[in-house]
């Protein structure tokens, strides 16, 4: 029995068909959808979503964070943002990033809000440029 796997961004909706199992990266760590599962919705952390047909990855999607709701015939992912990663620039994730800690360099000391945005943000282009390069260019 095959498993519905959804992937919608605020922009797209990049994915919706059968595979075997979904590989989706969970703030801890990496947790596998796969058909007859238990229920459950778990937030994601900047990784990279592997889709299986038997047991060969046929496709790659980096998404930055979001929300992935599992079932036993489903899993749909709601990702703040998502692209393959055949897409993904390490030249385009570099300049983000660069752009990020200059910013976080600006912010005040008091202001929270943006410490916690930013941080993710940052998390999250480095887990891109560690995809789409390897760990060792991080």
């Amino acid at each position: 029995m095959p498993l519905r796997i959804e992937i919608v961004s605020p922009e797209k909706r990049l994915v919706d068909r059968q595979v075997d199992m979904a590989v989706v990266p969970g703030m801890e760590g990496d947790i596998a959808a796969m058909p007859e599962r238990a229920p459950l919705m778990l937030q994601l952390r900047g990784g990279v979503v592997a889709l299986y047909e038997g047991d060969k990855i046929v496709d790659r999607y980096f998404v930055g964070g979001g929300f992935a709701d599992m079932g036993a015939e489903h899993c749909t992912i709601l990702a703040d943002s998502a692209q393959l990663m055949s897409e993904l620039s390490a030249d385009d994730a570099r300049d983000r990033l660069r752009d990020l800690e200059t910013t976080w360099a600006q912010i005040e000391p008091n202001d929270t809000d943006a410490h916690d945005r930013l941080s993710r943000e940052i998390q999250s282009v480095r887990a891109e440029l560690e995809a789409v390069e390897g760990p060792a260019s991080v």
